[in-house]
């Protein structure tokens, strides 16, 4: 059980640092498209949860502290609902709510789209 912890928090520290990066590196080249790093680890995070789902449907054998360490840690700590919920908020409180509508719309879809084309990759 010590391992499968130590698993699934080195993996949510690894995420966590990676979507505090991405955020950063959006927001010093694109302060006005700040929501954009929240929308690419999304979706990144999408397609990398599906690509390793099917994996390991196909995969069984790979140990439970490798499976929870990516999927619960890695993509957990990658991924956030909350930044998104407020990232969408900020851009209806600043009047743009076509832009907030378009951000949803394409973290929603994208996000499905994502998940199923790593799916799907892992059956070619």
């Amino acid at each position: 059980m010590t391992g499968l912890i130590l698993a699934v928090a080195a993996g949510g520290v690894a995420g966590t640092l990676l979507r505090f990066a991405a955020g950063n590196l959006i927001a010093a080249y694109w302060p006005r498209y700040f929501y954009a790093g929240t929308l690419a680890v999304n979706i990144v995070g999408c397609f990398l949860i599906g690509y390793l789902y099917g994996l390991f449907l196909v995969r069984p054998d790979v140990p439970v502290e490798v499976r929870s360490g990516l999927m619960v840690g890695f993509l957990g700590g990658l991924t956030t609902f909350s930044s998104f919920s407020l990232d969408t908020l900020r851009l209806l409180e600043s009047s743009q709510m076509p832009l907030a509508l378009s951000y949803v719309t394409l973290s929603v879809l994208g996000g499905l789209l994502a998940t199923w084309a790593g799916l799907i990759l892992t059956k070619l």
